[in-house]
């Protein structure tokens, strides 16, 4: 298994709730290797990372699991439902058996014609028809279609009606009853169509009458003693009973593209939980309120949930973090959010449904409108099942945010312990911020350095800097991280007016941490005398294979819990730290070697060169170019691209003949 760092699974099993839903197993690259769907989420997902017996599908699968994420529903007919909308939407590999392409059954309703037909397809259509579902099982469908048949005596055939009356003799149906028999023109459109009309209600929520009717003639049957048509009736109502089940996954009543948004707050997170705390505590009403629950910090986070509906269908949500200040309500948050998210998207909705209304809604829908070039409506359902969908973006909103939360403040106890750990480790009091420094060059070229600040054991990227090296030539890292810490350390860079000149702030670390052992400890200790600092110095040893070994402090190794959260911290510390360097010196090395080639082609000035840089990673991505995509690019002629081409060529050719003389 690999895992995500930030994710851990086992944490996140314990978080599962008890309700249907469906999860998508993620790898490490964040695609989605399968989606399932279940009754009980907490039951079905760890069963994936138990210890008994698995599939070797199976087993291949959970090796490449590095996170996991879920949908809750209302009922496990919605769960399969938006399992199946899903799966078409990704593909995912260890979908296989799903991923057949005849989908779910619907029942169309011919409207558009004089009269209807009611009939099974798994082919929705852009016609005037209706069409209802999906529904989860074929066999319900086709029973509600033989009860709707033999009550409302729809027909069957696919004659072109009213052109085709008396052409030919009725069917067998209209001479059993089963058929009002239109082709024969003894019934008017109107009465026929009161008995699709019944139909439609029942297919759009409303099966009152007709369960009513068909429990009245179960009935009738039981007092016949004909109990074979009574079980009949009894199966046939048990698969409408199937079938009305309402669907919240996929709108009945239009194909249109549809977003709905809600919001949860921390604050609001925490009022609910608070709600229900007293509901278990007999006069919890009297309980005094804590100071430390008086005083509010000015920020909260809050997650915003998105349900991405597309012809009909949902087929994804996302979820974002915000930080929001803690007297901000609800509608400001969703108003700056669509302001934000929706000028930022290519892709916006006919319909965006909101939890709340927003301020300035009326400009908000004009700006996306003119963005969209068609109207864009602003709605807050209130009744209906867009309420009731709007109430399921909300839950998982709800869920998602009390997961982080937790997931939150384990990794900060986490952090906690891990700075006491090393605090002990060193004998330093008051840990808090940490720098480490890091070099990277391949044979002394583009050498780059890099600093990251971690505070009470979290990242603070905002505060990551990097240096590229002015002063040393050549392969030498001793003098390149002295270079470094001096920019760093010298006083010029930690005066009061630092933070607006040179980006570095006022505020020292309370440890430097350098990626290497004693060489590097010592050129940092001398960097800082000679700046007449007084900071802890300690290296992150490796060993032979390169991973994090121990920690070296006081010209001693110290011992490190391998297993402990100090040892964990260094290393992520140091891989950072590795990470941030590498990141900038290759994208230096790539520029720097497509710069050195383009600086021989005629023709080619700085605004040519700069335009093939962002356009083409490395040399070798632009050697593979075509003449017509060169052209392509703004500023570039057809001659000016095929001189680029045939420049690379040719270096190509000296290349290979070198080679073959050699």
């Amino acid at each position: 298994m690999t895992p995500r760092p930030d994710f851990d699974i086992q944490e996140e099993l314990k978080k599962l709730p008890a309700r249907p839903g469906v999860y998508l197993m993620h790898d490490e690259s964040d695609g989605i290797l399968y989606v399932g769907k279940a009754i009980r989420l907490k039951n079905r997902v760890k069963q994936y990372f138990d210890s008994r017996p698995k599939s070797a599908k199976i087993m291949k699968m959970v090796q490449k699991i590095a996170w996991f994420e879920y949908i809750v529903t209302d009922s496990e007919l919605e769960a399969l439902v938006l399992e199946c909308n899903l799966i078409k939407e990704y593909r995912p590999p260890y979908n296989t058996m799903l991923m057949d392409d005849k989908g779910y059954p619907y029942i169309c309703v011919t409207v558009a014609e004089t009269y209807p037909r009611v009939f099974q397809t798994r082919l929705v259509k852009k016609d005037k028809s209706r069409y209802f579902g999906p529904y989860t099982s074929g066999y319900a469908v086709k029973q509600s279609l033989e009860l709707f048949q033999k009550l409302f005596h729809f027909r069957t055939c696919n004659r072109v009606l009213p052109r085709d009356i008396g052409k030919e003799r009725p069917c067998l149906n209209y001479h059993m009853g089963r058929c009002l028999g239109p082709c024969t023109g003894k019934v008017d459109p109107e009465t026929y169509r009161e008995n699709i009309n019944k139909i439609i209600r029942f297919l759009d929520g409303d099966s009152k009458e007709i369960e009513r009717d068909l429990k009245e003639q179960m009935r009738e049957a039981s007092r016949r003693e004909d109990f074979e048509e009574a079980m009949r009736c009894r199966d046939i109502l048990r698969a409408l009973e199937h079938l009305s089940g309402q669907q919240k996954i996929t709108d009945l009543e239009s194909s249109d593209d549809r977003d709905f948004i809600a919001a949860v707050t921390a604050e609001e997170l925490r009022a609910e939980r608070a709600a229900e705390e007293a509901l278990r505590e007999e006069g919890a009403d009297n309980v005094p309120v804590s100071e430390e629950d008086q005083q509010k910090p000015e920020e909260q986070t809050a997650i915003v949930s998105v349900f991405f509906v597309r012809g009909g269908k949902l087929i994804g949500r996302e979820h974002y973090h915000l930080k929001v200040s803690q007297d901000e309500e609800k509608g400001e948050i969703l108003g700056a959010f669509v302001r934000q998210y929706y000028t930022a998207t290519a892709e916006i909705p006919k319909e965006i449904f909101l939890e709340t209304e927003i301020p300035d809604d009326a400009l908000t829908a004009e700006l996306l409108s003119g963005k969209k070039g068609r109207k864009v409506s602003l709605i807050v359902p209130k009744r209906g099942e867009k309420e009731h969908f709007m109430e399921l973006a909300k839950r998982n909103a709800r869920i998602m945010l009390d997961r982080e939360e937790g997931r939150f403040e384990a990794r900060e106890a986490r952090n906690r312990k891990a700075v006491r750990e090393l605090e002990e480790m060193t004998g330093l009091p008051d840990l808090h911020r940490m720098e480490a420094f890091d070099i990277s060059n391949i044979s002394g070229f583009e050498s780059v350095g890099s600093m990251v600040v971690f505070v009470d054991g979290s990242a603070r990227k905002n505060s990551y800097r990097k240096f590229r090296i002015r002063t040393v030539s050549g392969p030498d890292d001793y003098a390149s991280m002295a270079e470094v810490l001096g920019r760093r350390f010298s006083e010029k860079h930690r005066g009061e007016n630092a933070s607006e000149k040179d980006g570095f702030g006022t505020d020292l670390p309370d440890l430097i941490l350098m990626d290497g052992g004693k060489g590097q400890v010592h050129v940092a200790e001398e960097v800082l005398r000679n700046e007449g600092l007084s900071i802890p110095v300690a290296g992150m040893v490796k060993d032979d294979r390169h991973r994090t070994r121990g920690l070296y402090f006081h010209d001693e190794e110290l011992p490190v819990d391998t297993h402990g959260e100090a040892f964990k911290l260094i290393t992520r510390i140091q891989d950072e730290a590795h990470r941030f360097a590498i990141t900038y010196h290759r994208g230096l090395h790539t520029k720097g070697t497509i710069t050195s080639v383009l600086s021989g082609i005629p023709g080619i000035g700085s605004k040519r060169e700069t335009t093939l840089i962002r356009r083409f990673e490395d040399i070798d991505a632009l050697r593979k170019a075509t003449a017509e995509e060169i052209a392509a690019l703004p500023g570039f002629t057809r001659k000016a691209a095929e001189e680029v081409v045939r420049f690379l060529q040719d270096e190509k050719e000296k290349d290979h003949e070198g080679q073959d003389h050699g």
